[in-house]
């Protein structure tokens, strides 16, 4: 890639010239670029005229993707590994290690975790975040509250969305949760939780949903993260979805246990997702991870079943989940490697890369909600120059070369670009 002109940090147009740019409806076309001086995609068609003064970007060996989007992650408990090890590698390790430590974690350590993170997801595309934040009697308020500083300082450079997670645990009443739900809900972008580990899963996701429902948020859970086919709670999600009208508006995280059930049940529970419209998200690292060890023979790993899902039309997204705490020791927020975790672990084949690349990129942004996602005319330009020959490679091995634009702006390119980083934006990946 080769740049004429310094794109500076004085607001300007850029013209992406001649790479092959990812449409909405899924197909490449060879076609040029134009971002505003507002950061706003003005054209995309062959053969534009670069108005004046404007920089140009010849992406002619490159793809031109939209901004990835990790629609599940923790920025609350990113970076904590060394200081809340977890020495049985179980979820309930995990939990208790991370709980100890949240007791006496400053806002300000949450804060510069959580920037550290969001620096290197976007250096690796990421143009959009999830992240539930914990809300508990150990947590309190520090999570969501330096989350919702970080949320405002990043928003002309990241879409950060925040779950309001009201976070049971074994021993722990509800009503210090229904005490305090809606302060953490006012904070946030939707409200989830967990009922699988709920002393009283039916009044919980009764605050869970009432709550979403009298602010107007969506619902996202982690459904489970478990393999054992007697603890279900599909049917109390289903029946509260159809009863607070959250169809569209309701993801559900891990959904593991659909992975241990038998077929005829399994398809019973799908029928009702794709009824109800309801999105699932795989995390792959975390249920790798954590899953399974209690097994005396070689264990069932923990993802759900996702070729079977995808197959099906599901709208299912993969996600980062935790990146280098107690739940995940690992994690590089980039997008394309959970891609391929995701199908390589989730038994997809050589021919669906395009696939994993659907579940970065249009379906969390669908769960999301996110507005003006995509590579058209009038959307915010966040979006991905990266060399590699078409979308399959892209996924499979990476690119030979990147730069990352966030509304606009030149925030990241890799070592291997030419492209000139703009004064004050990030420096070379």
């Amino acid at each position: 890639m080769n740049q004429t002109e310094r794109i500076s940090s004085e607001k300007r147009h850029v013209l992406i010239q001649g790479g092959r740019v990812a449409a909405p409806d899924g197909r490449l076309i060879r076609a040029d670029v134009l971002i505003d001086a507002a950061g706003l995609i003005a054209e995309v068609a062959p053969g534009i005229v670069p108005p004046a003064q404007a920089a140009l970007v010849d992406a002619s060996d490159s793809l031109v993707v939209p901004g990835f989007v990790d629609c599940h992650q923790h920025l609350d408990k990113t970076g904590v590994l060394r200081f809340a090890p977890n020495p049985s590698g179980t979820l309930q390790g995990a939990r208790e290690a991370f709980a100890t430590y949240a007791r006496q974690a400053p806002p300000e350590d949450i804060f510069r975790r959580a920037s550290k993170t969001i620096g290197r997801c976007m250096a690796h595309g990421t143009t959009a975040i999830r992240s539930h934040v914990n809300v508990d009697k150990d947590a309190g308020f520090n999570g969501i509250e330096a989350l919702a500083q970080l949320r405002a300082d990043w928003a002309d450079r990241m879409a950060l969305q925040l779950v309001a997670f009201m976070t049971p645990h074994p021993g722990q009443d509800l009503d210090w949760l229904a005490a305090n739900i809606d302060r953490a809900a006012a904070s946030a972008d939707a409200v989830g939780g967990t009922p699988a580990v709920a002393e009283d899963p039916d009044r919980y996701l009764d605050l869970i949903f009432q709550a979403a429902a009298d602010r107007g948020l969506p619902v996202d859970l982690h459904m489970d993260e478990h393999l054992d086919p007697t603890r279900l709670h599909f049917d109390k999600v289903f029946e509260r979805v159809r009863r607070f009208g959250m169809q569209g508006r309701t993801v559900l995280g891990h959904t593991s246990v659909l992975s241990a059930l038998p077929s005829a049940q399994f398809q019973r529970i799908m029928a009702e997702i794709l009824e109800l419209e309801i999105g699932l998200v795989t995390l792959p690292a975390a249920n790798l991870y954590l899953q399974g060890r209690d097994a005396e023979q070689l264990p069932p790993r923990g993802l759900t079943r996702v070729a079977q899902l995808l197959r099906a039309g599901v709208p299912l997204a993969t996600a980062s989940d935790n990146i280098e705490d107690p739940f995940v020791p690992t994690g590089s927020g980039d997008m394309l490697e959970m891609a391929r975790w995701t199908l390589l672990a989730g038994h997809l084949k050589g021919d669906e890369l395009a696939a994993t690349y659907d579940m970065i990129t249009a379906i969390p942004a669908r769960l999301m909600g996110l507005d003006g996602y995509g590579i058209e005319k009038g959307n915010p330009a966040n979006l991905n120059v990266m060399q590699a020959d078409d979308i399959d490679t892209l996924v499979a091995g990476g690119p030979v070369a990147a730069s990352v634009f966030a509304k606009g702006r030149l925030v990241c390119r890799s070592a291997q670009s030419e492209i000139p980083l703009a004064a004050g934006s990030l420096q070379p990946c």
